[in-house]
């Protein structure tokens, strides 16, 4: 449970780290912070992707905690501090993302509502988009507003999209849910080459965060296991109904990134073309970890996020574009 710091990525000041347990006896690392500013303007629960884990999002933190946010932060099951499903704790597993909902649910339970402020906002990168996206489908959440950044909608690193479905269904059902995808292994994605990678062109910090997996390599997984992918498959394709998207009443800002390989952002601005009360922004050059991009990058997203929250009654299509004009 406890945070890894390194000298590129100190532990934000005065975190409070609470061991949370889900409805299925699974028990989370998850940690708040409150705000920095003087004035409050509520929590925001800070949802990561598929292999990440919290302190890859330290600097994320102390930008929205000097905005006046108090900060949730906590693991996914499967993944950085949290229980393992699995007796190989390298592989990023899960039987269906429904399970990631009873994570987020024991989050809101046990620390969020009885121990934050309120408003309650939720910025969610790529794999946790797809679970708040699901989360917020028709259903009463506390959620104000939902920013999510890359969020999966539809993978674009998979070079036959409908083979690699149809074959990790059958391998699933075939009782090799819990093997490593093929062609997978224990090597976690942050530790790999810069030169190539698919996430951030910042080389500074795609470095601090191979650092901190290196320094805590129990935080990181390896490649997704069968499971994990088919389960991804079938979360994905809900998005395919038209009616998902209008089910969807929460606002919700989507931040695509335009030189994104790992999902797909034309699917992404296609789905949030169908949202009654949201919109996609794409920021030009971007790869996937818009929040670990360099600064110009990172700029863009910090204008249009301040332009939608704490936000009021209704979508501010203009005032974000305007203010992401601003900034590039």
């Amino acid at each position: 449970m406890e945070l890894v710091a390194t000298e590129l990525n100190p532990v934000p000041s005065q975190p409070v780290i609470t061991p949370v347990t889900t409805a299925d006896g699974i028990v989370l690392r998850a940690v708040r912070w409150r705000a920095t500013a003087r004035r409050t303007r509520g929590t925001v629960c800070l949802v990561q992707g598929r292999a990440e884990f919290i302190e890859k999002y330290f600097e994320t933190v102390a930008d929205l905690r000097r905005r006046g946010f108090a900060v949730v932060a906590f693991d996914w099951r499967g993944q950085g501090g949290s229980q393992r499903d699995l007796a190989n704790p390298r592989k990023g597993h899960v039987d269906d993302f429904s399970l990631y909902e009873r994570d987020l649910a024991a989050i809101v339970d046990q620390v969020i509502l009885p121990r934050c402020p309120p408003p309650y906002f939720v910025l969610a990168h790529s794999m946790g988009g797809t679970i708040l996206l699901h989360a917020l489908r028709g259903k009463k959440t506390p959620f104000a507003r939902l920013v999510t950044v890359a969020p999966m909608i539809d993978i674009a690193m998979v070079p036959w999209p409908r083979a690699a479905r149809v074959l990790s269904e059958m391998l699933d059902a075939c009782g090799f849910g819990a093997s490593y995808v093929p062609g997978g292994g224990a090597t976690s994605i942050s530790t790999k080459p810069f030169a190539g990678n698919r996430l951030t062109s910042d080389p500074v910090r795609y470095a601090r965060n191979a650092e901190i997996a290196a320094r805590a390599p129990e935080l990181a997984v390896g490649d997704p296991t069968v499971a994990w992918l088919d389960a991804a498959y079938r979360a994905m394709g809900a998005f395919s109904d038209p009616g998902f998207a209008l089910d969807v009443r929460t606002p919700v800002l989507v931040v695509a990134a335009g030189a994104d390989p790992v999902v797909s952002t034309p699917a992404t601005e296609r789905f949030a073309a169908r949202l009654k009360t949201g919109r996609a922004i794409v920021i030009p050059g971007a790869r996937h970890e818009i929040l670990m991009e360099r600064d110009g990058i990172r700029d863009q997203f910090w204008a249009a996020f301040d332009a939608f929250v704490p936000g009021s009654e209704g979508a501010l299509p203009d005032q974000v574009e305007s203010s992401l004009s601003a900034a590039s």
